[in-house]
């Protein structure tokens, strides 16, 4: 288990005899000769497939409280954290086990922080200020008084082939002339209009195109229809995963297994794939359009992207914001609230009322 203890701006990496701290294990690539690690399905180098062998991981014994090497209070470790602040001293560790040890899979990529969090709190001052013409007072000054915590969340990352087979009927556009008759000034009079018909036949082929970068939550702090919402993350940044990263972040584990990411993932990339397909398609117009996917070379990141959680209490209930950590983006639920609404729309009505009133006079 590696202990990391941050004091001040200086980091000291510990590793604490558990008799099963975790090693990293590399192979020469097949094809260049780079060293690959045993979880990489690809080269780092040259991209070519590697050939990795499925583990059955036997999770062992982890224990519930360690002590802090700088004061000595007990702290109690949680399955969810990989990090902690001593609530005694204030040091902050990172205690990294071995999968054997855990049975979860170990982040592969990590997102620093780009927002300290004194920027953050500026950037959220300056978002409630944005929002004041649309949210009350009491929300205002609830927001301005939240906890703000920065902490690194897992996503899921996949990449797939995505084949598919459709059909649709196709419409294409013609034009004719058409007359009628028509009474203009008690007079019935012959005029001509031009008149749109479609002409419909059916059409079926097949696509397909390499898929990435969709996120996946694996966290239950940021339900998937929010964490679509605070993207995007420049992922151009991403490192390999070290726990010194984590060092005084607090640090989310998974609860999202891989397999329920994935299935979300595949409902996402078959949407992404209809409509793909229904911009590819010729003609004018369309009907009908069935498509069937199948996803093939599926290969997966855990990740670990830089998250600021904001929280606040307005009449009693609590409420959350997120802000990326990267953007400073922010995104959430705000208390409803009927009055700037209501306010809104009746100086809208006025406004309109006065401008009829002097059109008319």
């Amino acid at each position: 288990m590696t202990q990391l203890l941050s004091t001040g701006k200086h980091i000291q990496t510990r590793v604490k005899d558990f008799s099963y701290a975790p090693s990293v294990q590399t192979e020469a690539c097949s094809r260049c000769g780079a060293p690959v690690e045993s979880h990489d399905k690809y080269c780092p180098a040259c991209g070519a497939a590697q050939v990795v062998e499925a583990e059955v991981l036997t999770p062992r014994a982890i224990p519930e409280r360690v002590s802090c090497d700088n004061c000595g209070a007990e702290i109690r470790l949680a399955p969810n954290q990989r990090s902690y602040t001593c609530e005694y001293c204030g040091s902050t560790y990172v205690f990294d086990f071995a999968p054997e040890v855990t049975g979860r899979q170990p982040p592969e990529f990590v997102l620093g922080f780009a927002i300290t969090p004194e920027n953050a709190q500026k950037i959220l001052l300056d978002w409630v200020r944005q929002k004041a013409q649309w949210i009350s007072r009491g929300v205002r000054e609830a927001i301005q008084q939240a906890v703000i915590r920065g902490v690194y969340l897992p996503f899921w990352s996949f990449s797939m082939l995505a084949e598919s087979r459709w059909q649709a009927t196709i419409g294409e556009y013609w034009y004719r002339t058409e007359t009628y008759t028509t009474y203009e000034n008690g007079k019935l009079v012959t005029k001509t209009r031009r008149v749109r018909e479609t002409e419909w036949w059916p059409l079926a082929g097949k696509y397909h195109q390499y898929l990435s970068g969709y996120l996946v939550s694996a966290s239950q702090s940021v339900p998937q229809s929010f964490a679509d919402q605070l993207m995007p993350y420049y992922l151009a940044g991403l490192r390999r995963y070290d726990p010194s990263y984590l060092a005084g972040w607090a640090c989310e584990e998974y609860t999202l297994e891989r397999p329920q990411a994935e299935s979300l993932c595949k409902e996402y990339f078959r949407k992404y794939q209809t409509e793909c397909i229904s911009a590819f398609l010729p003609g004018d117009t369309y009907r009908g359009l069935v498509v069937e996917t199948d996803f093939s070379k599926e290969s997966s990141d855990l990740i670990l992207l830089p998250v600021y959680n904001i929280r606040f209490k307005y009449r009693g209930k609590e409420y959350r914001l997120w802000m990326n950590g990267q953007t400073g983006k922010i995104v959430g639920q705000l208390p409803q609230s009927w009055v700037i609404p209501v306010v809104v729309i009746i100086a809208i009505l006025g406004l309109a009322a006065i401008g009829a009133y002097l059109l008319l006079r």
